[in-house]
C-alpha cells in the first residue's frame, strides 16, 4: 500500500527480528505488514538524505519486488536501524547454517542450504561477527551476541530484535 495519497503518512513501529521486519501501526498496535528475512533481498540508507533508508522485498505470490522506503527524525536511529538489519542477516545465514551441520550423516556434502521456500540462503550482508561468546545450545537464539565493528576499542553488542517508532 503506498502512502503517496495519504494525506499523514503514519507513524509506525518497526520490528526487526532474526525472523523478519514487521511495520506496525504505532497508534493501536496493529500490524500493517511483515516480511520474512528470506525475502528481504537488500537494505540501504540514502547517501544524501542519512535519516531514509529502504529495503527491497520480494512477493512470493506475485513474484514482484517492493521497495519499502522509511524516514526517522534522527539519523542515529537509521544508523542502529540499519546495522540492527544487519545483524539479522547474519543471525538468519548463522541459524541456516547451524540446521545445515545439523543434517544427518546421510545427506550430501557440498548441498546449498534450503530455506522453506527451497531457495538457497545468501551471505550475510553486513560486515557483522559473532562476539567472542560460547555457543548456546541451537534454541537459545535470543542470548547470541553480535559485536558491530570488531575494530572499535568498545565492544559494544546490540540486540537482534529492534522495535522503533518510523516518523
Amino acid at each position: 500500500k503506498s502512502t503517496e495519497h495519504m494525506k499523514k503518512i503514519p507513524t509506525i513501529i518497526l520490528s526487526i527480528t532474526y525472523k523478519g521486519v514487521k511495520f506496525i501501526d504505532a497508534s493501536n498496535k496493529n500490524v500493517i505488514a511483515e516480511h520474512e528475512i528470506r525475502n528481504i533481498s537488500c537494505a540501504a540508507q540514502d547517501p544524501e538524505d542519512l535519516c531514509t533508508f529502504a529495503y527491497i522485498t520480494k512477493d512470493l505470490q506475485t513474484s514482484h519486488h517492493y521497495c519499502h522506503v522509511f524516514s526517522t527524525v534522527d539519523v542515529n536511529l537509521t544508523y542502529e536501524i540499519i546495522l540492527t538489519l544487519g545483524q539479522a542477516f547474519e543471525v538468519a545465514y548463522q541459524l541456516a547454517l547451524q540446521a545445515q551441520r545439523a543434517k544427518p550423516p546421510g545427506a550430501a556434502v557440498g548441498e546449498t542450504i534450503e530455506t522453506k521456500s527451497s531457495k538457497p540462503v545468501p551471505k550475510p550482508r553486513a560486515g557483522m561477527r559473532k562476539s567472542a561468546v560460547p555457543d548456546q545450545d541451537s534454541q537459545s537464539h535470543a542470548s547470541v551476541s553480535w559485536v558491530v565493528d570488531p575494530k572499535q576499542d568498545s565492544k559494544r553488542t546490540l540486540s537482534t530484535k529492534y522495535e522503533t517508532t518510523i516518523f
